[in-house]
């Protein structure tokens, strides 16, 4: 199983080939991963990341499958309330663009650490996991 990058991180699109660049926001990212998880394309990794403080950068990059299969419908009830927590989260908060360039090298590990975790499980069923047990290497 291979995987593919949403992202709105330049910095990740001009260092993978496997990229679905977003000229957006994060939320925008979010969307675009619900689309391709309703068509039926696996979710990898875990929509939001595990800080609060993360969701104030303004970019997002998420690893999901590249064939279509059968709809799940846990991922899909994942990424639709990741979308809605994201928004209720940030609705009082203000981003911080001052501090856009720190904001993309760290999503840019985190993703590194994902595509490693994801690797070196070599186990191409690891996203029909539920509860939560996608890959957690985000901060």
């Amino acid at each position: 199983m291979s995987y593919r990058i949403v992202t709105n991180n330049p910095s990740v699109r001009d260092s993978y080939k496997n990229v679905i660049f977003i000229d957006g926001t994060y939320e925008d990212v979010l969307v675009k991963v619900r689309d391709l998880v309703h068509s039926g394309v696996e979710l990898i990794d875990s929509p939001l990341g595990a800080s609060i403080r993360m969701l104030l950068s303004p970019y997002r990059s998420i690893l999901v499958g590249t064939e279509r299969q059968a709809m799940n419908a846990d991922q899909i009830l994942l990424i639709e309330q990741s979308i809605l927590n994201y928004r209720t989260l940030t609705q009082r908060r203000n981003s911080e663009p001052q501090h856009a360039n720190d904001y993309a090298v760290v999503d840019k590990a985190l993703l590194e650490a994902s595509i490693q975790a994801y690797e070196d499980m070599k186990c191409p069923t690891h996203s029909k996991f539920t509860g939560g047990e996608f890959l957690e290497t985000r901060a």
